[in-house]
């Protein structure tokens, strides 16, 4: 391969798949319990994109563990939305028994840091943020077979800042239910749990519930239910339909009425469908839309 950059120049690959396409860089891009995901480059379309990697041996005595990551990646593959984190290559490393899968990657990252970082965001720009969100959600809840993400909350869901396109990632807890639309573990992330999770007996209902909270989260810049300072103390705010204190601080009575329906007791909440045709999401187009004018640097709302 002649090439007129130096080797020093050239930033090395740390690691190489088996075919040679995808190369991983030692930038960590995030981590969490369960795996690490690294900076990576597919020389085949010369795109920048996420190598993540499950050590197999954390879970050795845990054979369901494993069949869940297995799952988990076979099901990610089915999926093809534009907000949902595309899969687009998987295999297992039986040396160093790791599990590797490529992901698509978000130029800024998780929603949480994004908005951390920019504090000054119109309600008009929080609404595109959300449809897009409730999109990936709706694509998800109306798939054969009906996929519950149950972990749904800001930081894992990404964004491309550039273009305002925001994606669902991270469905290692998603769970597949079939016909029935109802799922028996208690998995999550506490602040964003609906109360029925807690129950073992819940449907997709329970993302709409965290995307309450999530939406809750991006207009306040708290996380719910931070006056607690344990699990504990959340579970028994949340089973008593206790709101979380950051609800006070929403002073829109248009978002706040939004975020309650999204809060409400199962058999009256909305699905994602229903939640997109809400009046709330009135003007708001994204570039997914068909009838959408509002395509960025031309913003149409003088």
């Amino acid at each position: 391969m002649g090439s007129d950059v130096t080797d020093k120049d050239r930033e090395p690959f740390v690691e190489v798949d088996p075919s040679g396409r995808y190369g991983r860089y030692s930038e960590l891009l995030g981590s969490g319990a369960v795996k690490k995901v690294y900076r990576a480059f597919d020389q085949e379309e010369g795109i920048e994109v996420a190598w993540n990697q499950v050590k197999l041996k954390n879970f050795c005595e845990d054979q369901a563990m494993i069949d869940r990551l297995y799952s988990e990646v076979r099901l990610l593959r089915t999926l093809k939305n534009k907000n949902i984190i595309a899969l687009y290559n998987v295999w297992r490393d039986e040396d160093r028994n790791i599990l590797n899968f490529i992901t698509e990657v978000c130029t800024s990252g998780n929603l949480r840091e994004y908005r951390k970082k920019h504090r000054q965001v119109s309600i008009k720009a929080l609404k595109k943020w959300s449809k897009q969100i409730l999109k990936g959600l709706d694509y998800l809840h109306t798939h054969d077979p009906c996929v519950i993400h149950r972990d749904l909350n800001c930081s894992n869901i990404f964004i491309n800042g550039n273009i305002g396109q925001v994606k669902i990632g991270d469905l290692g807890l998603a769970a597949t239910v079939g016909k029935s639309h109802s799922a028996h573990s208690i998995l999550g992330t506490p602040e964003f749990m609906a109360p029925e999770l807690y129950d073992e007996d819940y449907t997709e209902l329970v993302d709409i519930y965290s995307f309450g909270m999530c939406l809750l989260e991006m207009v306040t810049l708290d996380l719910p239910y931070s006056e607690c300072d344990n699990v504990a103390k959340i579970y028994k705010k949340v089973t008593s339909g206790v709101r979380p204190q950051a609800m006070n601080k929403v002073k829109d009575p248009e978002v706040k009425a939004f975020i309650e329906k999204c809060l409400a007791q199962p058999r009256a909440r909305p699905s994602a469908s229903d939640l997109l045709k809400d009046p709330f999401f009135d003007g708001i187009f994204d570039d997914n839309d068909e009838n959408g004018e509002d395509n960025y640097p031309f913003p149409c709302d003088h």
